[in-house]
């Protein structure tokens, strides 16, 4: 795909959106960014999905935003003033998973000392995402397919159903069918969640949204960082986030921006503090060591967001000691983010 210039792809924003339309792809209450025809047709869509209480399936790569538009649709329907909650299926390991969406009654268990709400009972009335839920085991598939056709829960340990009124909302950066036809996942648990179906573009087939969420991140961290005298990014660092693949989506460009803000000194900000590098004549060689590193580094991020952060179980993911991995974190420059920094993610 061809890419373009922030100066030439603003520009040709601007012919085809009003300003004001531009500003209106911003929700002031999740931060949805984005001026590209998928986006936009994405903006219209959410209303509408909103407005009923059907199942939805979201599909998208890992940071595109999956969590964002589940806030998002949420936020617009007539639950906006329940709880909404969110279950990363793969953090959980599977003896903890129906506990922790079920809960548990005290002495179901060695260890259950007392009785736990489960997630969708702490969700009653609002939302819950099941986040990569292609990650689930299958015995906590039958009692989700359970809960959504009666609409009631048993806890773990307890003998009675328990009511319980919530929308769910599934995501998955993975095609499903594939583990549908291998038996991974349940045919009828699928077509149950596939009732409205979001699939979420992946930030390079966005060109024309990169450079509206670098200025909207560029804005954010240099408020919240005090740096305000930074002014901006260099043409050519411009020129780099077009050209770059984006294979950590919109986390990875929020991310790189933000380091970027940290660690320029004055000017605007270079290719070099975003990290997008030219890769010069000098370095062919390299190139076989240059895609071993990436690969390395986007396992590590990916793995990093399915544990929420979590070292250890990140590690125990990618087969390799805790040391290890913190050496390889060091290694790409991957921090762990003290908090979770905004929900601009779209």
């Amino acid at each position: 795909m061809r890419r373009v210039s922030t100066t030439v792809g603003v520009a040709r924003i601007a012919k085809k959106l009003p300003r004001k339309e531009i500003c209106n792809c911003v929700s002031m209450a999740t931060k949805i960014i984005g001026a590209s025809p998928k986006m936009q047709e994405l903006s219209r869509a959410i209303p509408k999905i909103a407005s009923c209480d059907a199942y939805v399936l979201i599909l998208g790569e890992s940071g595109s935003g999956k969590e964002l538009v589940s806030k998002a649709i949420h936020e617009k329907s007539s639950r906006s003033s329940g709880p909404f909650i969110a279950v990363n299926c793969a953090s959980l390991t599977e003896s903890l998973i129906q506990s922790e969406l079920f809960g548990h009654e005290k002495g179901a268990f060695t260890g259950a000392h007392r009785r736990k709400i489960g997630r969708f009972e702490a969700a009653a009335g609002g939302t819950i995402l099941l986040d990569e839920i292609g990650d689930m085991p299958m015995a906590t598939q039958i009692n989700l397919l359970r809960f959504l056709e009666t609409r009631k829960i048993e806890r773990v340990g307890g003998l009675g159903s328990i009511d319980t009124d919530v929308r769910v909302i599934s995501a998955t950066h993975v095609d499903l069918l594939p583990a549908v036809q291998s038996g991974l996942f349940r045919q009828d648990l699928f077509y149950r969640l596939n009732v409205l179906f979001i699939r979420l573009p992946p930030l390079r087939d966005r060109e024309d949204d990169i450079h509206l969420l670098a200025d909207h991140f560029f804005d954010r961290y240099t408020t919240e960082l005090t740096r305000q005298r930074l002014i901006g990014f260099s043409a050519d660092a411009r020129l780099a986030m077009s050209q770059w693949h984006w294979p950590g989506n919109v986390r990875e460009l929020k991310n790189r921006i933000r380091r970027a803000i940290v660690m320029c000194e004055k000017g605007p900000i270079s290719r070099r503090d975003l990290g997008l590098e030219r890769r010069g004549e000098t370095r062919k060689i390299k190139i076989l060591e240059e895609a071993r590193d990436e690969a390395e580094r986007v396992a590590i991020l990916n793995a990093l967001d399915l544990t929420d952060h979590k070292v250890a179980e990140a590690a125990e993911r990618l087969q390799v000691c805790r040391m290890t991995l913190y050496r390889l974190m060091k290694k790409h420059d991957i921090a762990l983010p003290k908090e979770e920094l905004g929900q601009e993610v779209s």
